[in-house]
């Protein structure tokens, strides 16, 4: 069966066309992006985070990474991911370095050796407890910063999430 070309129009100009956007479209989504500001502040609160974090040599991702790891018992990939929001490959990735800290362990789950399980060690125990302080300052300092607390902008963003 011989194909035909798509002749639908595509939403992209062509390389061609000389197509502007008015500088006050500019203005108008830096003013009200919602994406931008979350990205904006999202930015903003990992280098505080970062920042308060560095004298125990973790990153604002290693912590958040630790904290969902720390469960009754090791999860697997699949749930920590989707906790955090990651593709299998970054949270791959990101767990490697804490592998090689010593930090976590990625074994073979024994009831299903495709499944790999994932838990903290001694040292990663020892190291989040460590942290743990760090990040309740850190967080309180910023919450206070929010009129009402943060509760509020945690709800409107679990309503965008």
């Amino acid at each position: 069966m011989r194909q035909t070309k798509d002749t639908t129009a595509s939403p992209l100009p062509s390389p061609v066309e000389d197509v502007s956007v008015p500088f006050q479209t500019t203005l108008l989504v830096k003013d009200s992006c919602l994406c931008l500001h979350v990205q904006r502040a999202a930015r903003a609160l990992a280098r505080r985070f970062d920042l308060a974090m560095r004298p125990i040599g973790l990153t604002n991702n290693q912590f958040s990474l630790l904290m969902a790891l720390n469960r009754p018992s090791p999860p697997s990939m699949a749930p920590v991911a989707a906790l955090l929001a990651m593709d299998r490959t970054t949270l791959t990735a990101a767990l490697r370095v804490l592998e090689k800290r010593g930090l976590v362990t990625v074994v073979p789950d024994p009831g299903d050796r495709r499944l790999r399980l994932l838990a903290l060690t001694p040292g990663g125990r020892n190291l989040l407890a460590s942290a743990v302080p760090i990040w309740k300052a850190t967080h309180e300092t910023l919450e206070a910063k929010l009129s009402g607390g943060g509760e509020s902008l945690r709800r409107q963003l679990a309503a965008l999430a």
